[in-house]
């Protein structure tokens, strides 16, 4: 660092104080030295600060401020992604969607290797082509810090999602079963859901309103979502479980889901007869 001295010196050589012109030949020497000095330690400087800098800018991209958008790739209807949705939507995270829509969009994203198995869903994070509805949920939930505080927590976590899964799964493929299918069916998801899944997540939310750990995970954003997809099938289907009626008015109350549920967010409606056959078209399969 110049001292004081040194800076008035340097300033006075560049003519900022007083004129130089026709000062004595030592004065100009001593001028010179004290300018090539000067530039000697800005160069130091410079060369010292330049890895922090560096080190700031790859830490505002980490911290997501520098952060790509986020982009998912599926059917306009819920399917797959529609938990991935919820995933998002529930951290508080915004995101684009290309619907697809027609064969050619599919059969693009093939061609640019953008789908390791060729499959959808397909989300774009973080320079990321995720793909594998498990992995693409278990990559939100650890970034957005919905995955519990260890892992104990984690496999709780981890234990109630996929039953949830399995749950809505069963919903999920109710459109494209065959019409003389579709109420055993019927039958069947109403059946598991109030003897098989619905009494452990009432026998979990007995001393706690989240699921794990007394704190909001992605098996409470599931939860929320299971249960009123299962309402629209079956309206008093919750009738006798009176905690998960308590923890979806409290899921109700989070800004974030609350804004979720609004109409013209990104939740997805049922699937319809429409949803079912751009499905087909898209993926050239034919229903048995």
């Amino acid at each position: 660092m110049l001292v004081a001295g040194e800076h008035v010196l340097f300033h006075r050589a560049r003519g900022f104080g007083r004129d130089t012109h026709g000062a004595s030949p030592p004065t100009v020497l001593r001028h010179s030295l004290v300018k090539r000095k000067f530039f000697r330690l800005k160069l130091q400087r410079e060369r010292t600060f330049a890895p922090v800098r560096t080190l700031y800018n790859l830490n505002l991209r980490q911290s997501g401020k520098m952060s790509e958008k986020i982009v998912l790739y599926y059917f306009d209807g819920r399917g797959k992604m529609e938990s991935i949705r919820w995933l998002l939507a529930a951290a508080g995270v915004q995101f684009e969607e290309v619907l697809l829509t027609k064969r050619e969009q599919y059969v693009k994203l093939l061609n640019d290797q953008a789908l390791m198995f060729e499959q959808v869903p397909l989300v774009e994070m973080d320079g990321l082509q995720l793909v594998q509805s498990k992995a693409i949920m278990n990559y939100i939930a650890e970034k957005y810090k919905l995955s519990g505080k260890d892992l104990k927590e984690r496999a709780m976590i981890d234990m109630y999602t996929e039953g949830l899964n399995d749950l809505m799964e069963m919903r999920m493929i109710l459109p494209f079963k065959k019409p003389d299918e579709k109420q055993a069916h019927i039958g069947v998801i109403q059946g598991k859901a109030t003897s098989r899944y619905f009494p452990v997540y009432e026998k979990a939310l007995n001393n706690s309103q989240y699921l794990v750990g007394n704190q909001f995970s992605r098996a409470d954003v599931h939860l929320m979502e299971a249960t009123l997809m299962l309402e629209e099938l079956f309206p008093t289907i919750l009738s006798t479980f009176p905690n998960l009626k308590a923890f979806q008015g409290k899921m109700r109350s989070l800004p974030t889901i609350s804004k979720f549920l609004q109409p013209g967010s990104q939740r997805k409606p049922q699937p319809d007869d429409v949803y079912v056959k751009t499905v087909m078209e898209v993926l050239n399969i034919q229903i048995p």
